[in-house]
């Protein structure tokens, strides 16, 4: 319990530092994984050590294999739209070591204009402590009369995801957003801690480090996961200088997550439902 309020305590401390960092544009007016999902939102959007849902298609294309059947999710920005508009969705399918994804991610309102990516992921279990990942990113345009399968500018996002041990992990994402070769390379350690007041609820601490192969400033992502009850989790966290929280509910195969990010200027609500069978 000392350890979930030291934790929090600390991601208030470093706000007012972090937020030096915030960068000027939203970060889904590119194809990098900001934003999407509620819970990785909420966490601070420190995700790529934990990429245990259907969003690890965008997020670390490894963390696929964490699970066995299928999960989708769908996630809405409901708290004025008239700032802006993003919905991302998604649905991953493992089997034996082996997993398919889908993902769509589109903003509107911004000044990019329409950013839409549609993501088509694999991943590959190789042993029991290491898999891999990839996910082919395709912009589609707009407006548009027929539906873009693929599009346009193929990307791609390299992802690694090692587990040496059950409650700790470590995730790589390798990003290529335009051109040729990597622009930008995420690393995430995650540490999931059972040992404490209530046995049946974990805590899960995570950190993301962005680091830009040139002329960008790194960025740093922390969060935290909390469990006050086996169906309440709890987040809070720091993304890259803007404060996030958020909430969930989960019973049997069906979550809802809930984020709230305070921004400069203004803050931004998002509603998330996941379903897995």
């Amino acid at each position: 319990m000392k350890t979930t309020y030291a934790t929090i305590s600390f991601l208030w401390l470093i706000t007012s530092v972090c937020a030096q960092t915030v960068p000027e544009k939203k970060p889904f007016e590119s194809a990098r994984p900001l934003y999407v999902g509620a819970r990785a939102l909420g966490i601070g959007n420190a995700f790529t050590a934990v990429a245990d849902d259907a969003s690890a298609g965008f997020w670390n294309p490894a963390g696929l294999i964490q699970w066995q059947g299928v999960k989708l999710f769908a996630v809405n920005k409901f708290h004025d739209r008239s700032d802006y508009r993003f919905d991302p969705k998604g649905i991953g399918y493992s089997y034996r070591g082996y997993s398919l994804f889908w993902g769509n991610k589109i903003a509107i309102g911004v000044d990019s204009g329409v950013p839409d990516f549609n993501y088509y992921g694999i991943a590959r279990q190789l042993g029991p402590y290491f898999a891999a990942g990839l996910s082919l990113k395709f912009k589609r345009r707009h407006p548009s009369d027929v539906y873009q399968f693929f599009g346009y500018e193929a990307a791609y996002d390299i992802g690694l995801l090692f587990k040496p041990r059950p409650n700790l992990k470590f995730g790589c994402l390798a990003q290529n957003l335009e051109g040729y070769g990597i622009q930008w390379l995420t690393l995430g350690i995650s540490y999931r801690y059972a040992k404490h007041w209530l046995q049946s609820a974990p805590c899960e601490f995570s950190v993301d480090f962005a680091l830009p192969i040139k002329d960008k400033t790194p960025e740093l992502y922390i969060g935290a996961e909390w469990y006050p009850f086996p169906i309440l989790p709890i987040r809070l966290g720091i993304s890259n200088g803007s404060l996030t929280g958020g909430i969930g509910i989960m019973w049997k195969g069906i979550h809802i997550n809930y984020a709230r990010i305070f921004e400069k200027p203004s803050v931004s609500d998002f509603i998330e439902m996941a379903i897995s069978f």
